[in-house]
């Protein structure tokens, strides 16, 4: 009977047969990305390995974690630090990278000179892709989470490791012996002074930089410094930034991504979500956290979601353009209210020569326009713009974001759109959770220059191939439109046009026209 009881057992097959279980799991397993926090942890969550964490799985990477410290702390500040024993640090260490095949570590809070050293040490023992070090020092609210005898130590023994580094204006300052950060200028400097202690990137944040509209980063490659600005966004909810950016270019990395589009990725993301947590009230303290996943409103507001995606709404799918606005002296707002009232069925906002600031006061004042009137409006290449208007989604070039980095961002109900002129684009598209895609160009447009057609028989073979309701812009008006739709392939749902509505005296009346040859073919 004992017998029949340890054949069923897997752990008795795996001691007996252990090369043909390895052999199995070789074959049936898929690598996970794989990124190792090692840092404080904050009873508030806001950052730390919480926050780590969070960053981790919004960028869809599975995130480990060894904590150097329990802190307690909240929205008011840090009440108490409570170290882990380097020991006990180090046999957390030797328990996650002996076993889960971690692809980079990410370092927030090091209390001590010792565990920087108990870190080191593991990280030669068992080598990683990539090392992702966020000097934290002092938290957000100011209080010293550090020893100010770890500098040293960082300095000469975990910067030469590190694939990047990323301290804010103090932490810089406090690597470099207190020197005074005050410009962009001054960034410059810091970010080639800490290259020089071994680091072979360094992303100097900006985010406290005084008199700054801007959110403005300096990165260094060892090479050239790459000035990278964003919005600031003005909100409470900071606390846990600068883990959260770090975590997510470790999840990156830990993708395969080079290490410049990583660091591009996570301020984006970094960008997003303090837009979508702006006016979230959680504690009661000068510094709130901010929703990593993005998901909290809709359980706040107490309103009801809004309907999923209507393939039907791709009928008549109007474009803005700037440039013509400003040639026929038009606001946004006037012409997507000509738009709508002359039947456009969505509306994509694609303003390249605005400000951040002015177009997400623009695409609030078209969401007043369009939400009343059940037209969903869409934001071309912009997520930070989207979120910030709460906009119903989001199109997006090949060029552009990934659509499944958008989706990570903006959730499951929202509307993404990818330009595709190929097959193999449109199954990517339908692989990385798109709605829908736009074909084109299909005839040659002014609006594009130099930009390849895919014809009537391109935009066949790309419908034919798509999992994904498709919508032909590109060259489309009132003379061609009926040729586009009597291909008569299922899922090609309509058009998009731009200068057929936007460059014309009468933006109404041209898109009534067009709506009614629509219409039209769509009756035959």
């Amino acid at each position: 009977m004992a017998e029949v009881v340890l054949r069923g057992s897997p752990h008795v097959l795996s001691r007996r047969r252990p090369s043909f279980v390895r052999a199995m799991a070789a074959e049936t397993r898929r690598k996970v990305p794989h990124v190792l926090t090692v840092a404080g942890s904050d009873s508030g969550a806001g950052a730390g390995i919480q926050a780590d964490i969070k960053a981790c799985a919004a960028a869809g990477v599975y995130c480990s974690s060894v904590v150097t410290a329990v802190t307690a702390q909240n929205t008011v500040g840090v009440q108490g630090v409570h170290p882990v024993p380097e020991d006990f640090v180090a046999e957390q260490l030797r328990s996650v990278l002996s076993d889960m095949e971690v692809d980079v570590v990410k370092t927030g809070m090091l209390h001590s000179g010792r565990v920087i050293e108990v870190l080191c040490s593991s990280l030669k023992e068992f080598p990683v892709r990539a090392l992702v070090v966020d000097p934290v020092m002092v938290s957000t609210s100011g209080d010293m989470l550090s020893a100010p005898s770890t500098l040293a130590v960082y300095c000469n023994k975990l910067l030469p490791l590190a694939d990047i580094v990323t301290p804010n204006l103090k932490e810089a300052s406090a690597l470099l012996g207190g020197s005074s950060l005050k410009s962009v200028a001054d960034m410059y400097s810091a970010a080639k002074s800490i290259h020089s202690l071994g680091p072979r990137n360094v992303l100097v944040k900006g985010g406290d930089l005084p008199d700054s509209s801007d959110a403005v980063d300096v990165f260094y490659d060892g090479e050239k410094c790459h000035e990278l600005r964003g919005s600031r966004v003005v909100t409470r909810n900071t606390h846990g930034t600068g883990c959260t950016l770090a975590s997510y270019i470790a999840a990156e990395l830990a993708k395969g991504s080079p290490v410049m589009q990583a660091v591009q990725a996570a301020k984006c993301y970094v960008e997003s979500a303090l837009c979508y947590s702006k006016d979230l009230v959680i504690g009661n303290g000068p510094q709130g956290p901010f929703d990593h996943l993005m998901k909290l409103k809709s359980h706040v507001s107490g309103l009801a979601q809004k309907p999923l995606f209507n393939p039907d709404d791709l009928l008549l799918y109007a474009v803005t353009d700037s440039g013509m606005n400003k040639k026929w002296g038009r606001s946004i707002t006037d012409a997507v209210k000509a738009a709508i009232e002359g039947g456009a069925t969505i509306i994509q906002l694609r303003e390249k020569e605005a400000d951040t600031r002015d177009f997400v006061e623009a695409a609030r004042s078209c969401m007043a326009i369009c939400r009343p009137c059940g037209v969903p409006l869409l934001i071309n290449d912009r997520v930070d713009v989207a979120l910030a208007c709460d906009a119903d989604g989001v199109h997006v070039g090949q060029s552009d974001m990934p659509a499944h980095l958008v989706r990570s961002l903006l959730g499951p109900r929202k509307i993404i759109g990818v330009s595709c002129k190929s097959p193999a684009q449109a199954e990517q598209a339908w692989a990385d959770g798109a709605n829908y895609i736009g074909c084109g160009g299909v005839f040659p447009t002014s609006t594009k220059a130099n930009n390849p057609t895919v014809g009537l028989d391109g935009l066949r073979t790309v419908c034919m191939a798509s999992k994904l309701p498709v919508v032909a812009i590109g060259g489309i008006g009132a003379g061609n439109a009926r040729s586009v739709l009597e291909i008569s392939v299922p899922n090609l749902k309509g058009v998009a046009v731009v200068s057929a509505l936007f460059n014309q005296e009468c933006i109404a009346k041209e898109t009534r026209r067009l709506r009614s040859i629509l219409s039209d073919v769509l009756r035959t």
